[in-house]
């Protein structure tokens, strides 16, 4: 009698099934040359970008208030602090508060490993109705230039 406990607690114990371990899913598989681009890449915030555009819907005709391209626009010409120099490249990074609303940063891009080159700011001016850069406070709008020049000494 108790041989047939002892059985049948054994009995009892193994008909219970085994946790299943969870199923983990498979890994995609990524192509070598996508991979090895993926880690040159520098892990600096901000959204690598070569164009950018703002449009406003203004009864129903679209109208460009923001141009990032080789340098930084809005309707009245080049933002202040855009390098004279076309950019191939920008890093964008951007904040949203409800007391400043949009705020843009663009970082020229010159190399993989150029991260001193400080962000220009741009927010929308409630005063002049546009887009505009900051200067390096982040607190003051700048006024922008019809064109982009060099600035050239008329010493001879």
């Amino acid at each position: 009698m108790s041989l047939a406990i002892i059985l049948g607690a054994c009995a009892a114990d193994t008909s219970k099934p085994a946790p299943q371990a969870e199923a983990k899913p498979t890994e995609p598989a990524i192509p070598e040359e996508i991979q090895s681009a993926a880690q040159a890449t520098n892990n600096i915030p901000g959204t690598i970008v070569t164009r950018v555009v703002i449009a406003e819907n203004s009864d129903g005709k679209w109208a460009e208030i923001l141009r990032c391209d080789e340098h930084l626009k809005n309707q009245k010409g080049f933002l202040g602090l855009t390098p004279l120099a076309p950019i191939t490249g920008w890093r964008l990074q951007y904040e949203q508060s409800d007391e400043k609303g949009l705020e843009l940063y663009f970082t020229p891009l010159k190399g993989a490993t150029d991260s001193h080159v400080l962000p220009i700011g741009v927010r929308w001016n409630k005063q002049t109705k546009r887009y505009q850069s900051l200067d390096r406070t982040y607190e003051h709008f700048l006024l922008e230039n019809p064109t982009i020049q060099d600035a050239r000494s008329s010493l001879r």
